[in-house]
């Protein structure tokens, strides 16, 4: 007899995901292809030289399945269990996050602000940038 093992168990196995109901959970939504095809039901099994594509995070994994689990090990036997068809690439850095000038800033404790601050703020808010 061939082995076979639940998907939410091996992808939990696996260590993709900290729970395997946090995998189910995943799988029950519809985002997993087992060799193409949508998989929707956590207790869909998972055979060797399986093709698996899921998202994690904000990226998604391709991979594929070269054995099957017993047990929840050490992230060493875990990474035994799969290939990595498309490891995951470093996050671009370059990218700086772009602040957005704030025109109601306020020193901490100075109260409210008076009707002659707030028509000021509001003839900021209103300058016309069309030139």
């Amino acid at each position: 007899m061939e082995e076979q093992l639940r998907i939410d168990k091996w992808l939990w196995y696996a260590r993709f995901f900290k729970s395997r109901a946090i995998a189910s959970r995943m799988v029950s939504s519809g985002r997993l292809r087992i060799n193409g095809e949508s998989i929707s039901k956590p207790h869909r099994t998972v055979l060797p030289d399986m093709v698996l594509v899921f998202p994690q995070g904000e990226t998604i994994r391709t991979i594929k399945v070269l054995a099957l689990a017993s047990r929840r090990g050490p992230a060493s036997e875990a990474q035994s269990l799969y290939e990595d068809l498309d490891p995951p690439q470093p996050k671009d850095t370059s990218h700086k996050r772009v602040t957005i000038p704030q025109f109601e800033t306020r020193d901490t404790g100075s109260g409210r602000p008076t009707k002659r601050d707030r028509r000021r703020n509001d003839a900021l808010k209103s300058i016309d940038h069309d030139d």
